[in-house]
Order: structure tokens, then sequence, then C-alpha cells
């Protein structure tokens, strides 16, 4: 075997995928290979939750729940992505569970330091507060980014009970230290109540326009891509899912559930239509493997890392 050619996942054609590694696809680790190309990072920290806790344990759900995976060929974008590239898991950030501010520190400083080696990283959270030193390191290497941000909730309220850094709060922070471009940028999937009539307004000026949920309705899946698409232009792009875009039939395993939601066939149907835009790296937060039952919500991000993952190798085409 060259040196250059990727190492793949271990095949569920030899070993059954209820065996083996238990990095992310049964991928290798970033240690054990020359290069990698795609890397695979664990954040496990929910510090910053307001409501149900436990999306600390996300990183190592969808792990296991990536067993279920067939990953040498997907035929919505005509790719082996782990032919074509070297994608590895790089395993978990050390985070400090007692500490907000050093929690943040230790990402972005591990996120830094991995996508200084690697084109770019698939992050599992955790919990939405993992965003700001996530988007940090990605500046740190790339400058500002379009931001596209999938969640039932805005993310974008100033604090919560005073404290700056929540999962509630990541956007505004980041809006704050010009982490992305705020005219190429988006929320999509928002929707229900809110906690005042100010919050879109103020969430507006930070420079976000906003498709909610209830569009995805009337105007359709090909029609909310090509408004994506048409914002976010040749812009370096970086993508942040809330697993509680997913209406809690999709996702129950989550902090803070709202009704109403995307299926799980719209939003990866959404990202295939991201195929070519220039990613850069991309987040999966807030699954909560104790509210789960049966894998469903840890396979729905297993699922959307996977699509994110071809979407690095449509890139590289």
């Amino acid at each position: 075997m060259a040196d250059d050619t990727p190492v793949g996942p271990v095949s569920g054609t030899v070993v059954p995928r209820f065996a083996g590694p238990s990095t992310f696809a049964r991928l290798p680790e970033t240690r054990d290979v020359e290069r990698c190309d795609v890397a695979i990072l664990g954040v496990p920290f929910d510090g910053g939750t307001s409501y149900r806790p436990g999306a600390r344990f996300g990183p190592q759900a969808i792990r296991q729940a990536s067993r279920h995976l067939r990953t040498r060929y997907h035929p919505a974008y005509d790719r082996e992505p782990f032919v074509e590239m070297q994608v590895a898991d790089a395993g978990d950030v050390p985070c400090n569970p007692y500490s907000i501010t050093q929690a943040i520190a230790q990402i972005q400083n591990s996120a830094t330091e991995l996508l200084g080696k690697v084109k770019g990283i698939v992050s599992l959270g955790g919990d939405h507060t993992v965003a700001v030193p996530l988007l940090r390191a990605v500046n740190h290497h790339h400058g500002p980014v379009a931001l596209v941000h999938f969640d039932a909730h805005l993310d974008t309220w100033d604090t919560y009970f005073g404290a700056p850094y929540t999962h509630g709060t990541p956007f505004r922070r980041a809006s704050e230290e010009g982490l992305f471009v705020d005219d190429v940028s988006m929320h999509v999937g928002i929707r229900g109540p809110l906690y005042s009539r100010e919050d879109l307004k103020q969430d507006a000026e930070l420079g976000f326009r906003v498709i909610h949920c209830d569009e995805f309705q009337t105007e359709g899946i090909d029609l909310v891509v090509r408004r994506i698409r048409d914002r976010v232009g040749d812009h370096p792009l970086y993508l942040s899912i809330d697993i509680d875009v997913l209406d809690p039939a999709y996702a129950p395993g989550t902090g803070t559930p709202e009704v109403a939601g995307m299926t799980s066939r719209e939003l990866v149907n959404v990202l295939r239509g991201f195929a070519g835009m220039n990613i850069v790296a991309a987040d999966i937060v807030e699954v909560a493997p104790a509210y789960d039952h049966a894998e469903i919500t840890a396979l729905a991000g297993a699922t959307v890392a996977y699509e994110l993952i071809n979407l690095f190798a449509c890139k590289e085409k």
C-alpha cells in the first residue's frame, strides 16, 4: 500500500459492525495515520446548558451510533469519502467540567492546533457553548467565515442569569468578536415562542437572516437551499448544527426539544444541497443520550456527521 493511500474504517464485511474500534465509524485514530484531511473531534462539555444536562455524553453516543452506518459509498454524492480522503478520529478535548472559562480555552487550543494539521474538522458536542471556541479556532486559520446555523433557537441572547457563555449565547459572543461575516450568515429551522418580541429584531441587527422552520412547508427544500447558497456564495463556510433543529419525533435525546421541527429527511437533503460549497469546519451539538431511546437522536447525529464528511469530499473534487 502506498504511503499516501487513505486508511479507512474497519470493514463491516470483515468485522461485524457491533465489534471493532469505538472511534467514529470505526475509523483510525489520528495518531495512527501519517496524515489527515478531515478529523472528527469530540467536545464533551455541557456546562452551559440551561435546561436538561447530558450533552457531555454526546460524542460517545454519536460514535456508538455511527456503527450503524455503511460508509464506503454515498450514492447521493457519488463519493467514496474514506477512499478519497484520509479521515480519522482525533479523540476528545479534555474539557474541565467545573469551569466554563477553562473549558472554552481548552476547546479553542485543541481545535486551533488540530486545524493546523488537517484541512477540516467535524466536531461532536457537547452543548452549543462549544461553538464559540471552535469558531475562534477556525478564524485563526481562515479568518471570519460564513456561518449557517441549524437550530430551533436563535442562540444570540446576551446572557443567561448573568452568564455570558452559555448554549443560548454563542453567536452573540461570536458577533461581538467578528468571528463570522454578518451579511452572508443565516439561521435555519428557527421556531417556537421567544422571550421577547425584541429577540428577532436584535438578532437581525447582528446580521443574521432567518429561515423559519415553517418555510420548509411553504417553500420546499430546493428553494431553501438556493436561498442559503445565494447568501453564502463562495465564502469559507462553518456549519453549526444543533440536533434540536429536528422535531422531537426524530431527535428526542436533546436538552431543549421544540415541537414542529424539521424531519431528518429535510435536514440531510438540505445538507446534500451544499455539495461543492467551501466548507472548512462544522459542529453537531446538543445530543443528550439520557433522553434518547433506540439511539434515534445519536443515529441522526452520526448520519449528519457522515453527510458533512461527504461535503468535504465534494469540496476536494
